[in-house]
Parts: structure tokens; C-alpha cells; sequence
């Protein structure tokens, strides 16, 4: 078998394909760096590792640039790692399975191929989700559910600890203070909890009994249907963080929530988690986390 006429075809073809039907370039991409790969992985068992760079080099002489060894070398990781099980999805660029590539881990792509997919993320955000290793920061159950495609609960994708960015000293760090680094991004923030949440308000004012108090942030999650109490702590957690919680969310629950919506769930943010005290909460809508500022 000639493997390099049949690599030289395929790049000629998706490149003629892409000038007529540039509305499924990417789709044509895929496929085209898939075959490729398969004909390189298959070349390399016969002619050795140097292949690679003898088919550049005619290659850049016959077609042009950008078919450069490292360039061949990802479409044959590209057919390796689907081979292994990782998703081709026709919504993701090429420049996206790029960023990609380098991981080992299946689970890991398809986590990443699967927020791509599902909040449309630039090359940029996918770069950036990676960078801040939120994958990494799934508990090891929802990484256990993604696997057997388990259906998820509004708490598998709350990340832990949290990132928050910050412009003050942080050894200096009030709930007012943290609670503003979050308001001035809070698309950000609300990734970081996972997907569906909304922004409603923060400093929710509730009366209970003759006293008002205040909910940090109130928010919203579309997909689960339910109102989320978010309480901020600069300290280690506590046991009264827990009771104000469950404070707030009965509140919601009894005065704000319709009859269709799920029971509302807490969240507590803080400095530094407390295993012992969660150990005892019987309330499993409540869940905390660490952040982290960056």
C-alpha cells in the first residue's frame, strides 16, 4: 500500500471539500485528520518513526505549508486518542482537539469535549478551563458518573476548591471583600459552581421574625429547577455556619420557592473545609467548599 499518496489524497480532498462546503469544514477537518492518522499509525509499524518527517518534507514540497512533522504527529495522536475511547465531535475545531491531545487521560477529554460542547466555548475558554485544572477539581463521584453516564445531580460540578480572582492582600480578606472580587465576575464564579446557575441577587434581604437578615447571593439553577442559598466564610466552617444556612434555605423554601420547583439547596464557601462537622449533616442539600484566590 502507497501510504503516503493516500495521505497526499485525503489533505487534497478536505481541502477542495472546505473551499466548496465551508459551512462543515470542521466535520471535513476531523475526518480528514482521523484517516490521516490512521494511514501514519499504520506507516509507522512499517517504515518506523522517521516516516513522519519524510512525509512532511514532500508533503510541504507538493501541497504547501502547514503540514510540518508536529502537525502529523497530532492527527496521528488525534486517531490514537479515539481509538481509546474520546469523542469526535463534529461542534469542536480542530484547533480545540489541539488543546486536547497532550492529556492521557480519555475521561478528561470527553469531560472537556463535553463542556465544550454543551456552553460553546472558544479555543480561548477551553485553554483557560484547562489551565485552571477544573477537571482536576470534580470530586471523584462525578468523575465516576461521566463514566457510566450516570445522571448528575446541581452538586457534581460545584468545583473544589473554587477560584476566585483577586486584587487585594490575602491575608486580609473580609466576606465583603470576597463578596465583591465575585460580583465583578461573576460569569466566572457561576462556572465554577457548574452549569445552569443564574445570578439573582446578593444581599437578599429576608425578614425572620423581627429581624432582617441578608443571603450573601441568592441564584438560580435553570437545569435543577431550584433557588441556591450561597453563604461566604473567610474562616474554617463552622457548626453556626451551618444552622444560618439551613435558616435561609427554610426561608426560601417556605416563602419564595412555587410549588414546581425543587427544595433549594446551600452552599458554603470558606476558607477551610471542616470533614467533621459535614460528617454530622443530616441536610443533603448542603454542601461546602474551599476557595481558593488566584
Amino acid at each position: 500500500m502507497n501510504y503516503y499518496n493516500e495521505i497526499k489524497q485525503e489533505l487534497i480532498n478536505n481541502e477542495t471539500y472546505k473551499k466548496v462546503k465551508d459551512y462543515s469544514k470542521n466535520r471535513s477537518d476531523l475526518k480528514t485528520y482521523y484517516n490521516v492518522g490512521k494511514l501514519l499509525s499504520e506507516a509507522g509499524k512499517h517504515y518506523g518513526e522517521g516516516i513522519i518527517k519524510s512525509y512532511s518534507k514532500k508533503l510541504t514540497i507538493e501541497l504547501g505549508t502547514g503540514y510540518t512533522s508536529s502537525s502529523l504527529k497530532r492527527m496521528r495522536q488525534f486517531f490514537i486518542v479515539l481509538q481509546k475511547g474520546a469523542t469526535m465531535s463534529h461542534q469542536l475545531t480542530w484547533s480545540h482537539y489541539v488543546e486536547l491531545l497532550p492529556m492521557e487521560d480519555t475521561n478528561k477529554i470527553n469531560y472537556y469535549v463535553k463542556i465544550t460542547e454543551n456552553q460553546n466555548l472558544s479555543v480561548r475558554e477551553l485553554r483557560q478551563r484547562i489551565k485552571n485544572n477544573e477537571y482536576e477539581r470534580l470530586d471523584y463521584k462525578t468523575k465516576e458518573k461521566l463514566i457510566t453516564k450516570e445522571e448528575n445531580k446541581v452538586e457534581d460540578f460545584i468545583k473544589n476548591p473554587i477560584l476566585i480572582r483577586n486584587k487585594y492582600n490575602k491575608e486580609n480578606i473580609s466576606e465583603r471583600m470576597l463578596q465583591q472580587l465575585i460580583l465583578e465576575d461573576i460569569p466566572s464564579f457561576l462556572h465554577e459552581l457548574g452549569n445552569g446557575f443564574s445570578f439573582i441577587e446578593n444581599e437578599y434581604k429576608i425578614k425572620i421574625g423581627n429581624r432582617y437578615n441578608y443571603i450573601d447571593l441568592l441564584l438560580y439553577n435553570i437545569n435543577f429547577n431550584c433557588y441556591v442559598v450561597v453563604e461566604l466564610k473567610v474562616t474554617e466552617l463552622k457548626k453556626e455556619h451551618i444552622g444560618q444556612i439551613e435558616t435561609y434555605m427554610a426561608y426560601v423554601d417556605k416563602n419564595i420557592k412555587q410549588v414546581e420547583q425543587n427544595n433549594t439547596i446551600g452552599i458554603i464557601i470558606c476558607k477551610k473545609d471542616n470533614v467533621f462537622i459535614m460528617k454530622y449533616v443530616t441536610n443533603k442539600n448542603v454542601f461546602e467548599r474551599e476557595y481558593e484566590l488566584l
